[in-house]
């Protein structure tokens, strides 16, 4: 069975290509942003402004075609594609965990972000601790790597000339 999405609104963000975006959100600091919604969802926003983080869903529409082993920014060995957070997955889907500053009619103000200028987003939810976390869990092949790559280099970015668009 085929879905089909509509975007709720974009991303305005200081990152417009993948190369020196953060990773994730614990390594964007306080890299600063706003989601633009289209306004018929402005009701929708009722009551989020007492959560202080919202999980966004958005559509990683930059990034090259998925492949089923890559190598993530993390580490330097071949993975699985479920098994890292890498862009290019078989349906570009992004979540990304982001610290709401305020809102403003149909306008989010978000900080330690680490989506691109532009981005689709699909949804909006609370970020629930109670639901949402869990302390002290294996994490697989990260608990073992040291590294230090907290920002993309652009590995995952469709680049024109290569088959991409882009």
């Amino acid at each position: 069975m085929d879905w089909t999405f509509r975007p709720i609104g974009t991303i305005r963000s200081p990152f417009v290509k993948q190369e020196g975006t953060p990773i994730q959100p614990c390594f964007a600091h306080d890299a600063r942003g706003e989601i633009i919604l289209d306004e018929t969802f402005a009701p929708a926003l009722k009551d989020l402004e007492g959560f202080e983080r919202i999980w966004v869903l958005h559509v990683l529409d930059r990034s090259t075609s998925w492949e089923p082993l890559v190598k993530p920014y993390l580490d330097d060995v071949k993975r699985g594609v479920f098994a890292v957070r890498s862009p290019a997955r078989p349906n570009p889907i992004g979540l990304s965990c982001l610290r709401l500053v305020g809102i403003e009619g149909s306008i989010l103000f978000v900080a330690e972000l680490d989506i691109l200028d532009g981005t689709p987003v699909l949804d909006i939810k609370p970020y629930v601790p109670r639901f949402d976390c869990y302390p002290n869990v294996r994490a697989g092949w990260l608990d073992q790597t040291n590294s230090r790559a907290f920002k993309a280099d652009g590995r995952f970015e469709k680049k024109p000339g290569n088959g991409e668009d882009g």
